[in-house]
């Protein structure tokens, strides 16, 4: 299991998602992202409406087909689209990603809560065993990874 962190400090969530979506999709994996229900709504109408010549097929979780989607918007638990990637949007714990492949979780840099949440995230999954990579954004909005840890080795 590989997880991602990417601290938003110079873009925000409606830039970061979309592209992160697309690039998910585009891999030909499925993609849940999890949200809490009052983002569900903003990143459905986002997810259509990112870019003039571009849409990103999905469906929010509880308006039926969720098997269907290629991108399910969920607040709950469960994974009914069958994704091997997801996004969390507002934190998550480990257990919350058991199961998938990859975990991309975005977090605001802004927010002194999200970031004390992130690192606290990032220490439950180092100690799961998991993959986890940090990502921050330099002075022109690049992503630069600034850190990484892997599982130590059986010896």
């Amino acid at each position: 299991m590989r997880v991602d962190f990417y601290h938003l400090q110079t873009t925000t969530l409606d830039k970061v998602a979309p592209v992160l979506a697309e690039r998910v999709v585009g891999t030909g994996k499925r993609l849940l992202i999890k949200t809490i229900a009052e983002r569900a709504a903003f990143l459905d109408s986002l997810l259509w409406t990112y870019r003039a010549d571009s849409w990103l097929p999905h469906g929010v979780a509880g308006e039926g087909f969720e098997n269907e989607q290629p991108i399910l918007i969920a607040a709950d638990d469960g994974n009914a689209n069958n994704a091997q990637t997801v996004i969390l949007t507002d934190g998550g714990t480990v257990d919350e990603i058991k199961g998938f492949e990859r975990c991309l979780n975005i977090f605001d840099g802004n927010s002194d809560e999200a970031v004390a949440a992130a690192r606290l995230f990032w220490k439950a999954v180092v100690a799961a065993g998991f993959e986890a990579y940090y990502w921050a954004q330099n002075a022109a909005g690049k992503w630069e990874m600034k850190a990484s840890k892997l599982p130590k080795s059986p010896q």
